[in-house]
């Protein structure tokens, strides 16, 4: 089930980037962005 966790993880992380974007904060955008990517890299 670990991968589950790191799943979620990803999905929220893009989902904060886009919340962000939205609200006009894109350097957080992209931070919450490269911790999705960065989170992601797990799920190789």
């Amino acid at each position: 089930m670990p991968r589950l966790g790191w799943i979620l993880t990803v999905l929220a992380a893009l989902l904060t980037a886009l919340l962000l974007l939205l609200g006009g904060y894109t350097g957080y955008a992209g931070l919450s962005l490269a911790i999705a990517v960065s989170a992601a890299i797990n799920l190789i």
